[in-house]
């Protein structure tokens, strides 16, 4: 039995990279999202979840005894070395549990969501890289409108991530979402036969 191709998902945020995973979802493909396995990760009872509370102290839980992930990311945000120590626990849990539902999700081809996956030098794994493209300008504005961001919050966001001009540089296909929801359908038709046939052979 081959294994299934491999197709990383990438995009800027706010860019319609969660559109776009639904819709291949939407047509039966196996999505698999590295935001949601990252949040899984932590949960009480994971090794991930232990490991970070002995390396940064119960004052990153909440009231229920869960991981604040706000409280974490102000504590880490500040200090690279923190940074650096809290990616060494999380990573390689998240790496291994992708791993783990990319092989029990089977299927023809995979979608794999990574947004960072341009910062993170993992390109090379995948068979072939999907980005979600749109101006700049786009993205700010869709910013502020789904998370009430200020122009200049939106803007540090962006400055923060891996370039448009690295995205595309690094991108087999590319999905242009600047148009409508019925737009953004019939790319993701396309690329799904493409796929397919890629798979069958």
């Amino acid at each position: 039995m081959s294994r299934p191709v491999l197709i990383a998902l990438t995009g800027g945020i706010a860019s319609g990279k969660s559109a776009v995973a639904q819709l291949f979802a939407d047509l039966d493909v196996p999505v698999l999202d590295t935001d949601q396995i990252a949040r899984d990760i932590v949960e009480p009872g994971m090794p991930a979840f232990a490991e970070i509370v002995a390396t940064f102290g119960r004052d990153v839980l909440d009231a229920s005894g869960r991981l604040d992930r706000r409280r974490l990311r102000d504590k880490v945000f500040a200090d690279p070395s923190l940074r650096q120590q809290l990616e060494a626990i999380t990573h390689p849990a998240i790496r291994a549990e992708l791993a783990r539902r990319a092989e029990a999700a089977g299927g023809l081809y995979q979608i794999h969501v990574i947004p960072l996956l341009v910062e993170g030098g993992r390109s090379g794994l995948y068979d072939r890289v999907l980005v979600v493209d749109c101006p700049e300008e786009q993205q700010v504005q869709r910013l502020m409108e789904r998370d009430g961001s200020s122009a200049e919050q939106a803007q540090q966001i962006l400055a923060a991530q891996a370039s448009r001009e690295d995205r595309l540089d690094a991108a087999d296909d590319v999905i242009v979402n600047t148009g409508t929801l019925a737009d953004l359908e019939q790319f993701v038709l396309t690329l799904h036969r493409n796929y397919e046939r890629l798979a069958d052979n």
